[in-house]
């Protein structure tokens, strides 16, 4: 039998398993219903991604594909791919630096802003209802 102390240790680490598999699960929700928001929109969730890291890239200009591809971590051509295809969706644009006509820097269209729009708006919806469960899971993590 364990001592006191030894039992303590073993139950807490069963309940931070039991918590972290309940948070994954919690995430995995949120990432399905994600990639099922951004389908309804008839957009792939990584084209989602894409608007979402273009709207919030935090740069002092518009961001270039590279900067794109490192924040989403894909290769430089699977981000030319996705502004490729939102491109001809008419959600982005490709604008052609001033000082330096290699570089390439993408915004977002008029259309990719309202689609962008919608889409958080779908996402804060699922959030709010997500967001307790994880709040909670976050909490008995974090209580030593």
């Amino acid at each position: 039998m364990f001592p006191l102390s030894q039992h303590d240790a073993a139950a807490r680490k069963d309940v931070d398993y039991v918590t972290l598999a309940s948070f994954r699960a919690a995430l995995r929700k949120f990432l399905r219903a994600s990639e099922q928001i951004a389908e309804g929109f008839s957009i792939t969730p990584q084209q989602h991604q894409m608007l979402l890291v273009i709207r919030g890239f935090d740069g002092e200009r518009e961001p270039t594909i590279g900067e794109l591809a490192t924040r989403l971590q894909v290769r430089h051509n699977s981000a030319v791919g996705l502004i490729n295809r939102l491109s001809a969706l008419g959600l982005v644009r490709r604008i052609a630096d001033k000082q330096d006509r290699r570089q390439v820097h993408i915004v977002l269209t008029a259309k990719g802003h309202a689609m962008l729009d919608k889409l958080t708006s779908a996402h804060r919806s699922e959030l709010k209802v997500i967001a307790p469960e994880i709040h909670k899971l976050l909490n008995i993590l974090n209580h030593d």
